[in-house]
């Protein structure tokens, strides 16, 4: 029974963001500048992206300790993560656990690429609404932070029909709104999402694509 999980709520909600000044910054070429996925997104300017994805030590650590307890993980268990980015979450589920198998995927050449040095080989390419290259229930958790909402309604569909056969348990992440103010902050601050969906349409969408892993919302 799928569950809203807040792993990553703290860390989103820890940063401040002046939305409304992204909306003057000529966003409509700063979001073609962001879509490439490539290093202006994640290590140029603030106005394309991240402004310096880096791994910064321990950031991650209590979201990997929740996932692990919460899914029960051990040195025995194989997760994967859709749209990995750099892989500091692999990395950190793999300090705490040196035994686990970990996989990640994104279409990001520079992300793979500039990963952590010690998770950069498990790290592939590809993209989260393509058919995966596993069997079904390879791994016992998939994941997927920040990386669904910018698919469109179709490419979502085959993302979380592939989570789930991929995987015995999954837990997704994605941005969304609850009201009116909430919606006109993710859609100043957004550069990448092509799916804007309010948290009842997200529900609506998981029922709809038969996705019965557990979620979380982060809000703007």
């Amino acid at each position: 029974m799928s569950e809203h999980r807040h792993f990553v709520t703290p860390l989103h909600e820890a940063t401040n963001r002046d939305c409304l000044s992204r909306m003057q910054d000529d966003k409509v070429f700063c979001m073609s500048v962001a879509k490439k996925y490539e290093e202006a997104y994640w290590d140029g300017d603030r106005r394309y992206g991240y402004g310096g994805y880096q791994y910064i030590p321990g950031r991650w650590t209590p979201v990997a300790t929740a996932i692990i307890e919460t899914y029960q993980l051990t040195e025995q268990s194989a997760v994967l993560d859709v749209g990995c980015g750099k892989g500091y979450l692999l990395y950190e589920l793999k300090h705490l656990l040196p035994g686990i198998t970990v996989v990640g995927c994104d279409i990001s050449e520079h992300a793979r690429r500039n990963a952590h040095p010690e998770i950069r080989e498990y790290l592939v390419d590809g993209s989260a609404h393509d058919v995966y290259p596993y069997l079904d229930n390879s791994f016992d958790l998939v994941v997927s932070l920040g990386c669904l909402h910018n698919l469109k309604i179709f490419q979502l569909k085959t993302a979380l029909n592939e989570i789930e056969r991929v995987g015995k348990h999954a837990y997704i992440m994605v941005e969304s709104y609850r009201n009116d103010q909430e919606l006109f902050n993710l859609q100043c601050w957004a550069l990448t999402a092509e799916t804007f969906l309010e948290d009842v349409e997200w529900a609506w969408i998981f029922e709809t694509f038969r996705y019965t892993g557990d979620y979380e919302f982060i809000f703007f």
